[in-house]
C-alpha cells in the first residue's frame, strides 16, 4: 500500500507567455516507509496540455549517498478516454539533481526491475493527485 504526502504547488511565471508554471513536490511512502519521491511540472494556458515528471525510487529513508536510488522521468497527458503516460530520455527532463539518483534513459527504464513500481505510483498520481486533475480537466 502506498501513500503519498502532498506538498503545497510552488508557482513561477513562464517566461515565453506570462502563464503559470506549476511545481510539485510529492513524497511516497510504501507500508509507512519512505519509498519514493516525485516532482512535476506544467504551465497552465499552454495549447498542449502536459505534465512532465521524473519519480525517484530507493532507499529514501536514510541521508546516505544515493547508490540505491533510481530516477524515471516521464511525461503525462490525456487523449479523449484515459491519461497516458510515457517515459522520455534523462536529456529531456528538467531535472538533473544528484540526489534523485541515476537518471535513466527510456530505455534502461523500461528494461529496470522498477518500473512497475514507476507505473503504479503514476496510476496514483492521475487518481489522487487534485492539482494535476484539476489542470487536465478544468
Amino acid at each position: 500500500m502506498i501513500r503519498i504526502e502532498f506538498e503545497e504547488p510552488n508557482v513561477e511565471i513562464c517566461n515565453c507567455c506570462n502563464n503559470e508554471i506549476i511545481k510539485l513536490t510529492r513524497f511516497v511512502y510504501k507500508d509507512e516507509d519512505a519509498f519514493a519521491i516525485y516532482f512535476l511540472k506544467f504551465t497552465k494556458g499552454h495549447d498542449e496540455k502536459v505534465v512532465t515528471g521524473i519519480i525517484s525510487i530507493g532507499d529514501w529513508g536514510t541521508n546516505d549517498e544515493p547508490k540505491n536510488r533510481f530516477a524515471f522521468p516521464f511525461r503525462l497527458w490525456t487523449d479523449e478516454n484515459d491519461y497516458q503516460v510515457g517515459l522520455i530520455d534523462k536529456e529531456e527532463s528538467p531535472w538533473k539533481q544528484e540526489i534523485l539518483g541515476s537518471i535513466l534513459d527510456r530505455k534502461e527504464a523500461l528494461e529496470h526491475p522498477w518500473i512497475d513500481e514507476v507505473f503504479h505510483i503514476t496510476d496514483h498520481i492521475v487518481d489522487e493527485d487534485k492539482t494535476v486533475i484539476d489542470y487536465f480537466f478544468d
